[in-house]
């Protein structure tokens, strides 16, 4: 793992990409009969019901000639979510991700601090969060894959019907916020969709929840980490975030439990069932609800979800972002991992062999990519280029066969 190590280091100094690619361009096709220049013209008078100014209106389009093609391409071309939990979480808590958090809880530790005491939320909790949005804020560095906020949302709204309610909606946000001073045109950059800073918020989102927690005059979750973290805990906290609660358990599930999915029980009632945690550790908060999950199918583990693992999932309505979350936050919390095993395919590689994976091959010369443990689309051709020159089936899969193979 020599290479990993050494790849932590780079990903600190913001060497980590993002993990979605944009293809060529699409051309715009409007919702309405205008050219999207005559689109911005029109717009205005709904900003100006915000109180927008012309002033501020015409220096947030003073470079805008046209759409952002490529927002329409990733609009156009959403891939139906397929990724099975244990791939999901392979990629988002393992060796590199808790590593650099357990870093950064030391580098921010008075900050996590004070933010803990104000809103009530596990710094544990509000780390994860910010690797899960931009891998601690590396993502933000790769400014080749973000968009300029008020283009992309015009983009929305001028030319996706399916979207054009989000697109206006989320472009006056914009437009309020760079009214108010928060962020100079130059730095309200995001994701194709608008969600913006270290912790990806859209805009309506940043307006509700925003916080100035630097005391510098202006909410700014793209430059002060403070603010970023802030913000992100005073939308679990405004959303009944139970402070100094656990966000559920792992447990083992008796035979035929696996029948009572998606029930809500108290804690008592469940462990009644037979429902306990793997190693003998007691279940907490035996009063409390909590609902039977089990995410990787009836042969995986489960999960007693009560109330906070919920509140997380405010911020992403997602099991697989919630779980992802609470699991990383366990691990630097200095909890330990989940002791069950998810039922992966014969022969699936885990968190730790995928990054060995990785490094194997570009140690032969076939990936230049960083070690993230992220099988993504250049790890798929570099495993294709390794099979192909070995004769092997080029399908660009991961396996324990191909592992060998690259360790002869």
């Amino acid at each position: 793992m020599n290479r990993l190590l050494k790849t932590l280091g780079g990903f600190l100094a913001g060497c980590m990409l993002f993990a979605a690619c944009f293809g060529s361009a699409t051309a715009a096709v409007p919702v309405d009969h205008q050219s999207f220049q005559e689109f911005l013209e029109s717009f205005y008078s709904e900003a100006a019901t915000k109180g927008i100014s012309r002033q501020t209106y015409d220096r947030a389009f003073a470079s805008v000639t046209e759409p952002d093609a490529r927002v329409l391409e990733k609009a156009a071309y959403q891939a139906e979510f397929t990724t099975k939990i244990w791939d999901y979480l392979d990629a988002r808590v393992n060796p590199l991700s808790i590593l650099d958090g357990r870093i950064m809880a030391g580098v921010y530790g008075k900050t996590l601090a004070d933010i803990e005491a104000r809103f009530g939320v596990d710094a544990s909790i509000i780390l994860a969060i910010w690797s899960m949005e931009t891998s601690y804020g590396a993502a933000l560095l790769r400014t080749s894959r973000l968009h300029y906020v008020p283009q992309a949302l015009a983009t929305i709204a001028y030319a996706d019907k399916r979207r054009q309610k989000f697109g206006r909606t989320q472009l006056l946000a914009s437009l309020e916020i760079l009214q108010a001073g928060d962020v100079n045109i130059e730095q309200l950059n995001g994701s194709w969709a608008g969600a913006m800073g270290h912790t990806q918020f859209i805009p309506t989102s940043f307006l509700a929840y925003g916080v100035d927690f630097d005391n510098d005059g202006r909410r700014d979750i793209w430059n002060s980490i403070p603010d970023a973290l802030a913000t992100a805990a005073n939308l679990l906290h405004t959303n009944k975030w139970r402070t100094g609660k656990p966000w559920g358990y792992e447990v083992t599930v008796p035979v035929n439990g696996a029948s009572l999915q998606g029930e809500t029980k108290t804690v008592a009632q469940w462990q009644k069932l037979g429902f306990v945690r793997p190693g003998g550790a007691a279940l907490g908060y035996l009063e409390d609800n909590a609902v039977l999950k089990m995410i990787g199918g009836d042969d995986g583990p489960g999960f007693l979800m009560l109330r906070n693992f919920f509140v997380l999932k405010r911020y992403n309505n997602s099991d697989f972002y919630a779980l992802s979350v609470a699991l990383l936050a366990d691990r630097l919390a200095g909890k330990p991992a989940m002791q069950q095993l998810w039922p992966r395919p014969a022969g699936s590689l885990s968190a730790t062999q995928k990054f060995t994976l990785q490094e194997l091959l570009a140690e032969k010369g076939f990936y230049s990519g960083g070690i993230d443990g992220r099988i993504g689309p250049n790890s798929k051709e570099a495993i294709k280029a390794f099979q192909h020159k070995r004769g092997l089936a080029p399908d660009g899969e991961p396996s324990q066969d191909l592992l060998q193979a690259l360790q002869q």
